[in-house]
């Protein structure tokens, strides 16, 4: 016994350590970045502002770039519709006015963020049906088969407004969202901005003497030389775009007194000289729009249910754009019941529109969240002012047209800018899920590129009087499929919500899911109340389930 005392066991065998893990060679490369929910580089979010004097000039740009795509629309449209300069003059009117309005509206009780609610493209096809339904028909001249046009557009809004009124405040839009995931908002986002390429370049070709110099003018002052001083660095950060236009018009102005146009195509006439609109001359001195100006609604089944299709794809981009407006504004995420009752009051916008007869629906702009991004500022109160310009300017016909008549290659240079920051502003919210997992990296592969491809088949298959590719003997149907599936934001929607909810993946985080719950419920992030509360404490007298 005495000799196991000084009996010493064995050590027992040590377990292999483990193999070290492989250096983290990004970061001996330098630093990496954390996902940021808010920009930091913003000089004033969402609800801080500028002083008075910038806010107006900032608000007069909003309402400049806004006003390209309203002159577009219209000058397209009417003429095909028999409508003069004058009734295109009055139409662009009827459009800024309820652009206006519906501004004020969602920046009020809406969204609460600062987007602008232009004129909506989406709402072209439904158009081509009733243009070429009256078109077989006689009428005493082509003014009356114009004002017999605008009557239908007017009954097939009133009544297709409903739809978005019952999604938005039956907050069924907002449960669709639910499905959502930063997966599916990068290809929405980004083909929000992308899905607009024609309103880019390929306008501007339309006229490359003015359209280009606009381009690389806008480029050069706003992105370098603002480097000389400080000062010139606070002035053409914030106001180049105006610096630049105005520039660039009165060259277009020169060459046009000059002669440089009197032997080219009428195409090139059109898109160059700056006295080709004729809205100068045409549009009244003063014009209030009132409801039912242009006569009693007509109500034709057959619109209404085409109307339909643009309601939803309208909807469908404006919630895209409401994400990029969010996060070039300094906000957070909007929640579900944000979006739904931003959807709500859109269907009520379209109900006014249709009242006050709009040739077209209104939309979020994309091309005015870009703007919020080229200046740095994302103030809700110059948007809110830029409404006033709206108005005004509606009001008092001759100002406006002075404006509406800037060559559309100018705003086109400008859109190249706007609408390709927005699409880089989606690519920002891969940030918040696993941008190394493959089963990601397929469900936006496969939303991109069909989000793209989709509606360019559709468009390209477009015959010149509207026609798409779906061709049934159901008119109706045929608009609403037509409509959907020439919107890449919705086709986007579509697909990417579809295979991310039905892919599985290996752990919820790589979908982003942690970062997104939150964001679904009214009480998810303490920020909400911050950014998207009703003004002069309205919430306290309206139902809980519209909060």
């Amino acid at each position: 016994m005495g000799e196991t005392e000084n009996h010493h066991h064995p050590p027992p065998p040590q377990a292999a350590a483990p193999p070290a893990a492989p250096p983290n060679l990004a970061l001996s490369r330098g630093p990496t970045w954390t996902p940021a929910e808010q920009l930091h580089q913003l000089q004033y979010c969402i609800h801080s502002n500028p002083s008075w004097p910038q806010a107006l000039l900032l608000a007069f740009q909003h309402y400049i770039v806004n006003l390209g795509t309203t002159v577009l629309i219209a000058s397209n449209i009417v003429p095909l519709m028999g409508g003069t300069h004058g009734d295109k003059a009055r139409v662009i009117q009827v459009l800024l006015f309820m652009s206006g309005i519906n501004t004020l509206l969602q920046t009020l009780i809406g969204s609460r963020l600062p987007t602008v609610m232009g004129a909506s493209i989406a709402y072209t096809l439904p158009l081509f049906s009733i243009v070429n339904d009256y078109n077989d028909e006689d009428f005493a001249s082509p003014h009356d088969r114009f004002v017999h046009s605008m009557r239908t557009i007017q009954g097939s809004m009133i009544v297709s407004s409903f739809f978005n009124i019952i999604l938005g405040y039956g907050r069924a839009w907002g449960e669709l969202t639910r499905f959502f995931s930063p997966i599916v908002v990068v290809p929405v986002v980004c083909l929000v901005g992308l899905g607009l390429f024609a309103r880019g370049f390929p306008l501007l070709g339309n006229c490359v003497e003015i359209g280009l110099p606009m381009l690389i003018l806008l480029m050069i002052c706003q992105q370098y030389l603002k480097r000389i001083h400080s000062r010139a660095h606070l002035i053409l950060e914030r106001f180049a775009l105006l610096l630049c236009i105005g520039i660039v018009w009165a060259f277009a102005a020169i060459l046009t007194v000059s002669g440089a146009y009197n032997n080219v195509k009428p195409a090139t006439k059109q898109s160059c000289r700056t006295d080709r609109s004729f809205l100068m001359s045409s549009a009244p001195w003063i014009k209030i729009p009132y409801p039912f100006q242009w006569g009693t609604p007509i109500f034709r089944a057959s619109h209404v249910f085409g109307m339909l299709g643009a309601a939803l794809v309208s909807s469908a981009e404006s919630t895209g754009t409401f994400f990029a407006a969010a996060r070039l504004s300094g906000a957070t995420a909007p929640p579900a019941h944000v979006l739904s009752r931003s959807i709500g009051l859109q269907g009520i916008g379209m109900l006014l529109e249709g009242l006050f007869g709009s040739l077209v629906g209104t939309t979020a702009s994309v091309e005015n969240v870009g703007l919020l991004g080229l200046t740095h500022i994302g103030s809700r109160r110059v948007v809110q002012i830029s409404t006033a310009f709206m108005i005004f300017f509606s009001i008092f016909g001759k100002f406006g047209a002075f404006f509406a008549s800037i060559p559309l290659p100018i705003f086109a240079a400008i859109y190249c800018i706007l609408l390709g920051i927005v699409a880089a502003s989606g690519i920002t919210f891969i940030q918040f899920a696993n941008s190394n997992s493959m089963r990601n990296i397929y469900v936006l592969g496969v939303s991109l590129f069909l989000g793209l491809s989709i509606p360019q088949y559709f468009v390209t298959s477009r015959t010149f009087d509207g026609h798409g590719p779906v061709r049934t003997n159901a008119v109706w149907f045929n608009d609403i499929l037509n409509t959907i599936f020439s919107s890449p934001a919705t086709v986007a929607i579509i697909v990417g919500t579809l295979l991310d909810n039905t892919l599985e993946a290996n752990h919820v985080e790589d979908r982003g899911i942690p970062w997104w719950k939150p964001f679904q419920h009214s009480k998810g992030d303490v920020r909400t109340e911050e950014f998207y509360s009703y003004p002069l404490r309205i919430n306290e007298y309206l139902p809980s389930r519209f909060l």
